[in-house]
C-alpha cells in the first residue's frame, strides 16, 4: 500500500471480487461501527422534500452541546461525517509542519500532505491527536497549545468521561466527532467540528449553506437527545467486547469497545482465512501481526465463532 492510498475499513465490494460471494453474504468487521444501531424513527415527509431549515440545524446543535458538554466559547458545526473536516482543515491555515503521533488513522497525514504540510516528529506548528487512537485505543493527555490542534474523537462516545472537549474553546483547537461510529448509522454521513469559532467559521464557509441533509439533522437530533439509549449501548458494547476477546483468544494489543486489536502470528493469513468465509477484518501496512476486528451483530456471533475455530486457535 502506498502512502497516497487510503488505509481504512470497508471495501466489501473489492473483498467479494477477490474471495467470492456477493455483498449481502459478507460480515464486515473491518470498520468499528456499532452493529446494533440507533433505531431509525419515522420522519416527516418534508424532511425529504424541503431544504434543511435553521430550526432543524439549531435543534441538532443544541443537542450536540448538551450531550458533549461543549464549552460556551466553542462553536459547533454539523458536517457530512468526520471525513469532511479531516480533508478540509489542513487548508484553513498556511501549510507548515504538523505532528501526528502514530501509528494512527492515516487519513489525517494524507490530508495534511495533500495541502502541502510536512508531517514531522518535532518542531511542529500543528498537531493531530486521534483520541482514543485508532487502531490501539490509547488515550492522550491534554496537549499543549499550538496554532492548530485537531483532536479526532470519532470513537470517544464509548468513554465520554475521557473526552478532551473542555479544550474546544481554546484558540486554534478543533474537536471532531463522528456520529456514525457509536450510533451505528455511518451511511447517514453526519459528524461535527467543535472548537475555535474562527476555524469553525472558516470551515463553514468552505462547506456552504447545507452541509448536512434534512434526514441527518432530524435523526441526529433524536439520537443525541436519547441519553438512555446511549447509556445502555455503552454497557452492551463493553460486554460484547469482552465476549469477542474471549472468543478470539489471542493477545489483546488494545482497542475500544467498538473494535479490538489483536496480535496474531500472521495477520494476512488470518484476514484471508476469515475472508474465505466471507468475514472481512482489518490489517495494517505497518504491522504484519496486528489484526483488528469490530463487533458482529447479534445474529452473527455463532458464524464468527465457527470461522475462528477453523483457524485452529
Amino acid at each position: 500500500m502506498t502512502e497516497a492510498q487510503a488505509d481504512h475499513g470497508g471495501g466489501i465490494d473489492a473483498a467479494a471480487a477477490r474471495f467470492g460471494g456477493v455483498r449481502a453474504d459478507w460480515l464486515d468487521l473491518s470498520t468499528g461501527i456499532n452493529p446494533e444501531p440507533f433505531p431509525l424513527p419515522a420522519l416527516p415527509a418534508d424532511t425529504w422534500t424541503a431544504l434543511p431549515d435553521h430550526a432543524a440545524q439549531h435543534r441538532l446543535i443544541a443537542a450536540a452541546r448538551r450531550v458533549w458538554s461543549v464549552p460556551e466559547g466553542a462553536a459547533v458545526l454539523a458536517v457530512s461525517g468526520a471525513s469532511a473536516p479531516i480533508a478540509l482543515v489542513p487548508h484553513l491555515l498556511p501549510a507548515g509542519r504538523v505532528h501526528i503521533p502514530g501509528p494512527t488513522y492515516n487519513e489525517h497525514a494524507r490530508a495534511f500532505r495533500a495541502a502541502g504540510w510536512e508531517v514531522v516528529d518535532t518542531g511542529a506548528s500543528a498537531q493531530v491527536l486521534v483520541h482514543p487512537n485508532n487502531p490501539d485505543g490509547r488515550f492522550h493527555a491534554a496537549p499543549g497549545a499550538l496554532p492548530l490542534t485537531v483532536i479526532d474523537e470519532s470513537f470517544c462516545d464509548i468513554a465520554p468521561d475521557r473526552s478532551l472537549i473542555h479544550l474546544a474553546a481554546r484558540p486554534g483547537t478543533l474537536v471532531l466527532k463522528s456520529f456514525g461510529k457509536f450510533w451505528g448509522l455511518a451511511g447517514l454521513r453526519l459528524g461535527f467540528a467543535i472548537g475555535d469559532p474562527e476555524l469553525v467559521g472558516a470551515l463553514s464557509q468552505r462547506l456552504g449553506p447545507w452541509p448536512v441533509s434534512g434526514p441527518a439533522l432530524e435523526i441526529g437530533a433524536r439520537a443525541l437527545e436519547d441519553t438512555a439509549w446511549a447509556e445502555a449501548t455503552r454497557l452492551r458494547l463493553i460486554r460484547d467486547a469482552a465476549r469477542l476477546d474471549e472468543m478470539v483468544a489471542v493477545p489483546l494489543v488494545g482497542g475500544t469497545p467498538l473494535f479490538r486489536l489483536y496480535e496474531v502470528d500472521d495477520a494476512t493469513r488470518w484476514q484471508e482465512a476469515l475472508a474465505e468465509r466471507q468475514i472481512w477484518s482489518r490489517i495494517f501496512p505497518y504491522s504484519r501481526r496486528w489484526l483488528r476486528l469490530g463487533l458482529p451483530p447479534a445474529k452473527s456471533w455463532d458464524r464468527l465463532a465457527a470461522a475462528l475455530q477453523g483457524l485452529h486457535i
